[in-house]
């Protein structure tokens, strides 16, 4: 399985079916590397085939498939770890659920004590945002440049940067030293979605003198 780097996709809450392993497929073939399956519908059934069928997809890829605040459908579709905020359940009771091999990822907004004590609970990663002005949580507390700068020399886990990124200011949020981006619309509203993946890939192997 490949480490927490690069392009974090996460799926917009409208797309399903056939669209959705489309264009989740086109991102993994632009160099995406983690998956966030992000589906906040009462619909268990259509969320459990989606699941499985984008873990399938994403092993094909070599990249992981993360299930935002489900534990129970992280552990029945396979899918390699959990993402969780501060109303989902507990860090504690998703690593009694699905062992100590699988992600758990933690949100922590602009709370760096938050993210401390994440960090000392076993997480595997921390999302710092929004880290600007986001259409999809438009009233999302604000996590700026400064803040992941700060994150980054007092966190030594991956950290995640998330709210309002796109190809364009993704450069600027990289240069903090987050490990990943996280990108919803900013992502999926492209016109070419492979492209738009290769380039934050792109943009990512160049910071880290890779090009």
């Amino acid at each position: 399985m490949p480490g927490l780097t690069g392009l974090y996709a996460i799926t917009p809450q409208d797309l399903h079916g056939q669209a959705l392993l489309e264009q989740v497929q086109a991102v993994l073939q632009g160099g995406c590397r983690i998956v966030q399956y992000r589906d906040k519908s009462t619909d268990s059934r259509r969320r459990q085939k989606e699941a499985q069928a984008l873990r399938t997809l994403c092993e094909h890829h070599q990249a992981l498939l993360i299930i935002n605040d489900d534990i129970a459908l992280c552990r029945n579709s396979g899918a390699h770890g959990v993402h969780l905020g501060e109303t989902d359940s507990s860090l504690e009771q998703a690593r009694a659920t699905l062992g100590p091999n699988r992600v758990i990822g933690i949100s922590c907004y602009n709370d760096l004590a938050r993210a401390h004590h994440a960090a000392s609970r076993g997480a595997d990663y921390l999302a710092f945002g929004a880290v600007f002005s986001s259409s999809t949580k438009p009233q999302a507390r604000r996590a700026g440049l400064d803040l992941l700068r700060q994150a980054r020399r007092e966190l030594s886990l991956p950290l995640v940067a998330i709210g309002g990124i796109t190809p364009e200011n993704a450069p600027s949020v990289i240069e903090t030293g987050v490990d990943m981006v996280a990108m919803i619309q900013g992502l999926f509203t492209q016109p070419d979605l492979e492209e738009a993946a290769r380039r934050i890939d792109q943009t990512f192997k160049a910071f880290r003198g890779n090009p």
